[in-house]
């Protein structure tokens, strides 16, 4: 796509196109304003779309095998470990980077923080898609995907946490859905059903905010559930909901962190002025707000500790372990971010989110899946599972860069009528044809 911008192709932005003035059809939407053979020329350039296609070539079939020959067919399930790397990393994992929805939406609509709004939609958007393939990893892990509705609206089970995630985390992406398609309606072309949805932005936004931070805790509530299976440095019966809370609001301000640094680094020619000109002073301020959860998760986490009188454990191997995922994960970014926010670096700014999200990757797989069964045996997951996992997650990197490259999400959508941009007026004086009429087309007239 670059090649063609240096070219000086300008992609679709707008209801128009404004050479001729013609509406622009879905399929040219789609193919951003190029015909079907420049499209797909541009798709054998990119190196990733090869890197993409090599993952689906051998992960699509491994999905498709798993649905054949059930769920044991790919991972290793037992009443020991019930979950594996599709919950594990599907779940416990995406739906916190996914925070960012609730967390921006937030400070834009109800605190009026304008100067988030340039960000606002590409937060809105990570915040669906990763709840949605959050959801996506469930299916494949159900034994029998095709009865989810069943313990959701035929057999409630009131006193179980999985039925309140499963109910939070339904109607949360409704609403995200809901939130998104703005942006959509905009881009296809409907203003009313656009107006529509925006008069309900608050009743949205409030709705999103206690939807989130409820099922947020309630993930690390359903942890009590097995008691003395978690290592006892990951695990509180008191805590477990506040730690998971808190982390998932520093996971979510650096998810959005990373992904707009990707986004700037990739994709430039599809971002608007606005975007570019404010991503610095807005990455600022969001690392603000990252680091000060971090000393926030920081404390709760001594308190709990202390509480639980945990100390003694850290002399152990396991201790040692848990220190490296505290000093790498929560530490050293509280130190790196203030550094880099006294001294405006934004540089250092985005990499301390990216190691901030890793230490946030490292903390839930190291209280679902490593320190599970701590005392018993480590169970580490087949590489069928590891393949679909991985395909799952590229499917998610495809459909984000696929909906970025078209709804105005990272720029202004310009929604001009036709009969706007048809004419300029022209003084009396300067047309001496008095047949021709009173509007035409500007001309360029080179004197001779």
């Amino acid at each position: 796509m670059k090649n063609f911008i240096k070219e000086g192709f300008k992609p679709v932005d707008s209801l128009n196109d404004p050479d001729d003035g013609h509406q622009w059809s879905l399929m040219q939407k789609l193919l951003l304003g190029l015909s079907p053979k420049e499209y797909f020329q541009q798709l054998r350039r990119n190196p990733f779309n090869w890197f993409l296609f090599m993952i689906f070539a051998v992960g699509l079939p491994v999905i498709v095998y798993r649905y054949i020959n059930g769920l044991g067919s790919v991972m290793h399930g037992s009443f020991d470990y019930p979950w594996g790397l599709f919950l594990g990393f599907g779940l416990f994992c995406m739906v916190p980077l996914s925070a960012s929805g609730f967390l921006l939406g937030t400070t834009v609509e109800l605190f009026g923080q304008k100067d988030y709004k340039p960000i606002l939609n590409l937060a809105l958007l990570n915040g669906l898609l990763g709840y949605f393939f959050a959801v996506v990893f469930l299916l494949v892990d159900l034994g029998m995907p095709w009865r989810l509705y069943y313990p959701m609206v035929i057999s409630w089970g009131t006193a179980a946490v999985l039925f309140l995630v499963g109910w939070h985390v339904a109607t949360y992406l409704t609403v995200q859905v809901l939130e998104v398609s703005e942006s959509f309606f905009e881009w296809i072309g409907w203003p009313t059903a656009k107006n529509y949805i925006h008069k309900g932005t608050i009743g949205l936004t409030v709705a999103g905010i206690i939807l989130s931070t409820l099922h947020q805790g309630a993930l690390g509530t359903l942890l009590t559930y097995a008691p003395g299976k978690v290592h006892p440095l990951w695990y509180s019966a008191e805590f477990m909901w506040i730690f998971f809370l808190c982390s998932s609001i520093f996971a979510g301000l650096c998810m959005v962190i990373a992904v707009s640094t990707i986004v700037k680094k990739t994709m430039s020619w599809r971002c608007s002025g606005e975007f570019l000109d404010n991503l610095d002073s807005i990455t600022i301020g969001l690392a603000k707000g990252a680091s000060m959860a971090l000393v926030t998760y920081l404390v709760i986490k001594i308190v709990g500790m202390t509480h639980d009188n945990l100390w003694a454990y850290l002399t152990t191997g396991w201790g040692t372990w848990y220190l490296l995922e505290i000093g790498l994960g929560v530490v050293l970014p509280i130190i790196l971010f203030s550094f880099a926010i006294r001294n405006k670096s934004v540089g250092l700014i985005r990499f301390t989110a990216f190691l901030t999200i890793f230490g946030l990757l490292l903390n839930r797989l190291n209280t679902v899946l490593i320190s599970f069964n701590w005392n018993l045996y480590q169970e580490w997951p087949p590489l069928l599972e590891t393949i679909i996992s991985v395909t799952i997650f590229f499917l998610f990197v495809t459909v984000y860069r696929f909906i970025l490259y078209r709804l105005p999400i990272l720029y202004a959508w310009q929604a001009v009528p036709a009969k706007e941009l048809v004419s300029v007026p022209v003084p009396e004086q300067a047309d001496p044809d008095p047949v021709q009429p009173e509007h035409q087309f500007a001309k360029v007239v080179t004197p001779s």
